[in-house]
């Protein structure tokens, strides 16, 4: 047995522990009287609320199912469905005293419930629980991730996009200024000239990529693809992600009809270097003129 199939049966096992052992099964979670899905529900709502739109997608609810669970928080007097104030057709559910009075107690049981766990281990074994828990978390969430081609123009391209600005004025010595680097526009990043990839987790963007047409396609040799703007947001980091982009953004230039990627970076990203190097990228001049790429880098796609 090879590739997915030999994890299949690890998988399983680690599923039926977990829910054994935090009691999702029990008819009464953590002792309060509801399932595990009410309280979860609760706990996502928090003490500041959330739109009802927001949960369905952090917690992967269909409408209905999570209509049911928020008209029973509701007749407990926990919650209140009101109206969005920032958009009127929307709704958004909150706590109320009595339900923020419940969370309290539920995060003292719940914080109970997690020292029982670690309680009968030595501390090496605590240490290596939490470090495990950690991977299995952060895996999970790469597994949900998805990594979708959006409007370049779009709100939430152009949020992603500020955010790996914000990160290289951080992190290159002496500030970085979007103004003076190699632009990307919009209109150059939509096919059939270039693409604008997305990944969000639970609707949130957690990270982008782009790729743009820099050497049209010729007749024998093929034409070259640039691709730019990758980020990563700080959570994801470590799952991989950055190479499911990448390998995305290669996809989208293969489709493209053309045959070789070329990027530029700056020394200081040292952790991209290594993801282009891995990906097996060789070292090029940089080419676009760019006063903030130090080093390029090309690969042949296809192959």
């Amino acid at each position: 047995m090879s590739g997915i199939g030999r994890h299949v049966e690890q998988v399983r096992s680690f599923n039926r522990a977990v829910t054994r052992r935090i009691g999702a099964l029990d008819e009464q979670f953590l002792g309060r009287g509801r399932a595990l899905g009410a309280s979860r529900l609760l706990f996502e709502i928090g003490r500041d609320g959330a739109s009802v739109a927001e949960l369905r997608a952090r917690l992967g609810l269909d409408s209905g199912y999570a209509s049911r669970l928020l008209r029973g928080l509701e007749r407990e007097g926990l919650v209140e469905t009101v109206a969005d104030p920032e958009d009127g057709r929307a709704r958004r559910a909150v706590a109320t005293a009595a339900g923020r009075r419940e969370l309290r107690a539920l995060d003292r049981l719940s914080d109970s419930a997690a020292e029982s766990l670690l309680a009968p281990l030595s501390e090496g074994q605590r240490a290596r629980l939490a470090g495990a828990m950690s991977q299995v978390e952060l895996l999970l969430a790469a597994s949900a991730t998805v990594i979708e081609r959006v409007d370049p123009a779009g709100a939430e391209a152009r949020w992603c996009v500020e955010q790996y600005f914000a990160e290289l004025g951080e992190r290159i010595t002496g500030g970085f200024d979007p103004g003076e680097t190699a632009p990307a526009e919009a209109a150059e990043l939509v096919p059939p000239r270039g693409a604008f990839l997305v990944a969000r987790l639970d609707g949130e963007a957690v990270g982008c990529g782009a790729v743009k047409t820099w050497e049209p396609a010729a007749t024998s040799s093929g034409g070259v693809a640039d691709i730019k703007r990758m980020w990563v947001a700080p959570r994801m980091r470590g799952a991989g992600l950055g190479r499911r982009l990448l390998a995305a953004l290669e996809g989208e230039a293969v489709a493209l009809g053309l045959e070789t990627a070329r990027l530029e970076t700056n020394a200081a990203l040292g952790e991209a270097i290594a993801m282009y190097r891995g990906r097996g990228y060789r070292e090029i001049e940089p080419y676009s003129g760019d006063p903030y790429a130090s080093i390029g880098f090309e690969r042949l796609l296809g192959g």
